[in-house]
């Protein structure tokens, strides 16, 4: 009689769970977003559309004779927008807290761009195109529809191939795409490339955005993600060709890295979108509790519709955790997020997440936020296994 113990199936392969089902959440939050957006529209909105496209405002972008109409009058209109949300010292608080946000986004996003196990998907590996998306046009909608799909469809493949029994013993563990070392970074370089990335791409230029308010600033903002892809490329290729190798016969840096294996390495990764998030944290404090509201129509506008948008990210990101991690994940996102703000929220949970399937605790990976020591599903158990 065949005794061979099979391993428990994943609770996504179950037919009660289909890919489909669990992407049917963010479907849904992507129309609410849009009827919301639409239904807190005021007419303003469309009036400072109709100004970019009369020529009215910004005349540095909508006379420029290198940019034509339908690039220049969009262009106007989101440097606008943005500017509007920043004219008052009531939404500055607020709206540092959302760039906080972003920036802790922004380095999750890319962190994981640069992991092992994600090379093969060009949406997460190469996330700039996306973010431009996000930052220019979609804002909320391109996480839900696009984004979290993403990392739901790289899951399941991984998911497919570790629990199909073909990686099983010593070549399996040594594969580089499924193999335990899949959560790894490909190059111990991004340690330093993607940090400095974010600091110079993202921080630098919201925070003049923040001081200035200026058009111009805004501008230069609005391109973070090709500044940061820039960046760490740059940065990435300086590193391995400056020091080959970690001190006298140490690792190379053109070789893999396990961030969340190296204390040092992990607080570099996200201490600055967490120190952005608390400061941002305490100026939301001031500017609404402290100071008096100075908004005037069309800052009210523009700002709500920003953090109405960023709140279907957040509650987007928060289904990320419970779908890939399990709710105790989500719920310690959320709590950091009410303390110390969003950015440092996502930092956080993140980490708590990794550490879930910390390979040097002897628990294998089988997909993002699964093992494969695992019983049973219970309530506690992530979806997305």
């Amino acid at each position: 009689m065949d005794t061979t113990t099979r391993r428990p199936r994943p609770a996504l392969y179950h037919p009660k769970i289909p890919l489909t089902l669990l992407l049917l959440p963010p479907l849904l939050l992507a129309v609410l977003t849009v009827t919301t957006l639409f239904h807190i529209s005021t007419p303003n909105l469309y009036m400072l559309y109709s100004q970019c496209h009369a020529r009215a405002r910004l005349p540095f972008i909508t006379h420029s004779p290198l940019l034509p109409s339908f690039i220049a009058t969009p262009l106007c209109y989101t440097a606008s927008f943005f500017t509007s949300s920043l004219a008052s010292f009531r939404t500055l608080g607020p709206m540092a807290v959302v760039l906080a946000f972003v920036a802790g986004l922004l380095t999750v996003s890319t962190v994981e761009s640069a992991r092992i196990c994600n090379a093969p998907a060009v949406l997460i590996a190469y996330p700039a195109g996306l973010w431009l998306v996000f930052d220019m046009v979609g804002g909320a909608v391109v996480w839900e529809l696009v984004i979290l799909p993403a990392f739901f469809k790289r899951g399941r493949e991984i998911v497919a191939v570790r629990w199909s029994g073909d990686r099983d013993g010593e070549a399996g563990r040594e594969d580089p795409l499924f193999g335990e070392a899949m959560r790894h970074l490909r190059r111990m370089a991004e340690i330093v490339a993607i940090p400095v990335a974010v600091a110079v791409g993202f921080v630098v230029p919201a925070v003049v955005m923040l001081v200035t308010g200026w058009a111009g600033a805004v501008l230069v903002w609005l391109f973070f993600p090709v500044w940061v892809a820039g960046v760490r490329a740059a940065v990435r290729s300086a590193v391995m060709a400056v020091l080959r190798r970690d001190g006298e016969g140490g690792r190379s840096w053109e070789g893999s890295f396990h961030l969340e294996g190296s204390r040092v390495a992990l607080v570099g990764m996200y201490a600055l979108p967490v120190l952005c998030s608390v400061v941002a944290q305490g100026l939301l404090v001031w500017s609404v509790f402290v100071h008096g509201d100075d908004r005037k129509e069309m800052t009210r506008a523009t700002s709500g519709f920003v953090f109405v948008d960023m709140a279907f990210v957040a509650l987007t990101v928060l289904y990320w955790m419970v779908v890939e991690a399990g709710w105790k994940v989500a719920a310690v996102m959320a709590a950091a997020s009410t303390v110390l703000g969003p950015g440092a929220g996502v930092c956080v949970g993140w980490v708590y997440r990794e550490r879930m399937v910390d390979l040097d605790r002897s628990v294998t990976v089988v997909a993002v936020g699964a093992r494969s020591g695992d019983a049973s599903p219970t309530e506690d158990t992530p979806l997305l296994r």
